[in-house]
C-alpha cells in the first residue's frame, strides 16, 4: 500500500509551517475525521491515522528533521520518485536470485544513514502501534464562579473499553484463533515507495497478528465497545478559559490520557481582569447624587458592605481589597463599578421637581 502524499501533504501545510500551524491544522482534521464523528466510515478512520501520524512526526522537532531529510532523498511519493533507483538497479542478485531492477529494492542502509534515520522515526511503529496508548481531547464550559474558586466538574463521554464478553480477544465463545493470513502473524504490513518500507499496523487484524474463527457477538470482533464514562474533572482555582487539564488514564481502555480544555462562561455579575474581579452594581440617581451604602456579593458568596459617596459617577470602581482570584499564593482584589440608573418614564410632578433641581444647580436642559 504506497502511499500517495507526505505528511505535509496529509496535513495540508508547506514545508516551512510552524509547530503552531501544523497543529491547528492537526487538531482540524482529527476532528473531522475522528472516528466518533464518522462510526460507519472505514475511509475516514483510515485518513484518521494518516493524520495522526503525520502530526507525530511534523510535530516533533528531531523527528521532523530527520523526516525532512528522507523527504530530500525522494523517500515518499509526491516529492518526485526515488533518485536512486538507477543505483538499485545496477546492484547484485537480490533474494531467490532476483535483481534488484527487477524488485526494485534498494539497500538503504549504507546510504548516509538513511536507515537509521527510517528507524528513529517509524521503528517504534508496528506491532506496538495498536497497543500505544491513545490520547483524547474534549471540552467543558464551566461556571465563572468554579473557574475562579475551584471545583469539581462531571463530564461524560462516549469512549472504547475493552469488550467485557470476550475480554478482547474479538472471538466468540468457543471460536478459534488463527494467525492473520493478511500479515502471517506479524500485525504489521508495509508500505513506501520503491525500496523505501514502512510498516503500519495490519488492517485486517488490527495489530494483533491473529484473527477469529467466528466474531464476537458484542463488539463484531473489534475487541472493544462503546460505554459512556462519567469522570469527575478536578478544577484548581483561578483556571483561565482556554487552560488544558491532563487526566492520565482516563482516555480510552483506562491507558490513554484525556485532555480537557476548559471555557469559562460569562457571569452575570463579575468579569476578571487577572486575579482581579470586577462586578457591576446598579445604584438610582439619588443614592449617585447624596451617597448611600449598598450590600454587594463576594465570589464565596459572602455579603460586604459598601459606602457610596455622595457624587458618585457612572463606571467609578471601588475596592474591596483581597476578595478576587487566589492562585499560586497570590490574591486579586474585588472591585465593584456603580452603574447609575435613570428612571425610563416620569410623572409631570416629577418633571417639574427635576427641572427646579436643575435651575437651582445651574444645569442646562
Amino acid at each position: 500500500m504506497a502511499p500517495t502524499r507526505d505528511y505535509y501533504q496529509i496535513l495540508g501545510v508547506a514545508e516551512t509551517a510552524t509547530t503552531d500551524e501544523i497543529k491547528k491544522a492537526f487538531r482540524r482534521l482529527a476532528k473531522q475525521h475522528h472516528p466518533d464523528r464518522n462510526p460507519n466510515n472505514p475511509q475516514a478512520a483510515e485518513r484518521f491515522k494518516e493524520v495522526n501520524e503525520a502530526h507525530d512526526v511534523l510535530s516533533d522537532a528531531e523527528k521532523r528533521k530527520k523526516y525532512d531529510q528522507l523527504r530530500r532523498y525522494g523517500a515518499f511519493a509526491g516529492v518526485g520518485g526515488n533518485p536512486f533507483a538507477q543505483r538499485g538497479a545496477r546492484r547484485g542478485p537480490g533474494p531467490q536470485g532476483s535483481t534488484a531492477e527487477d524488485s526494485g529494492d534498494f539497500d538503504i542502509s549504507d546510504i548516509g544513514g538513511l536507515g537509521d534515520l527510517f528507524s528513529s522515526i517509524f521503528g517504534r511503529r508496528g506491532a506496538g502501534r495498536e497497543s500505544e496508548p491513545e490520547e483524547v481531547e474534549t471540552s467543558v464550559t464551566i461556571p465563572f464562579r468554579v473557574a475562579a474558586l475551584g471545583g469539581s466538574v462531571p463530564i461524560t463521554l462516549a469512549m472504547p473499553e475493552v469488550c467485557p464478553t470476550c475480554g478482547g480477544t474479538g472471538a466468540a465463545k468457543g471460536a478459534t484463533v488463527n494467525t492473520c493470513p493478511e500479515c502471517k502473524g506479524r500485525g504489521t504490513v508495509s508500505f513506501g515507495q520503491g525500496g523505501f518500507a514502512v510498516n503500519r499496523p495490519c488492517p485486517v487484524c488490527r495489530g494483533k497478528g491473529t484473527v477469529p474463527s467466528q466474531r464476537c457477538p458484542t463488539c463484531q470482533g473489534t475487541a472493544e465497545v462503546r460505554v459512556e464514562k462519567r469522570i469527575n474533572v478536578d478544577i484548581p482555582a483561578g483556571i483561565e478559559d482556554g487552560a488544558r487539564l491532563r487526566l492520565k488514564n482516563q482516555g480510552p481502555k483506562g491507558r490513554g490520557d484525556l485532555i480537557v480544555v476548559i471555557h469559562v462562561a460569562t457571569d452575570r455579575f463579575f468579569r476578571r481582569e487577572g486575579l482581579d474581579v470586577i462586578g457591576v452594581v446598579p445604584i438610582n440617581i439619588a443614592q449617585a447624587l447624596l451617597g448611600s451604602r449598598i450590600k454587594v456579593k463576594t465570589l464565596d458568596g459572602k455579603s460586604v458592605v459598601l459606602r457610596i459617596p455622595p457624587g458618585t459617577q457612572h463606571g467609578q470602581r471601588f475596592r474591596i481589597p483581597r476578595h478576587g482570584i487566589e492562585k499560586n499564593g497570590r490574591r486579586g482584589d474585588m472591585y465593584v463599578e456603580s452603574h447609575v440608573t435613570l428612571p425610563e418614564k416620569l410623572s409631570a410632578e416629577e418633571q417639574e421637581a427635576v427641572k427646579s433641581f436643575a435651575e437651582k444647580a445651574g444645569m442646562k436642559y
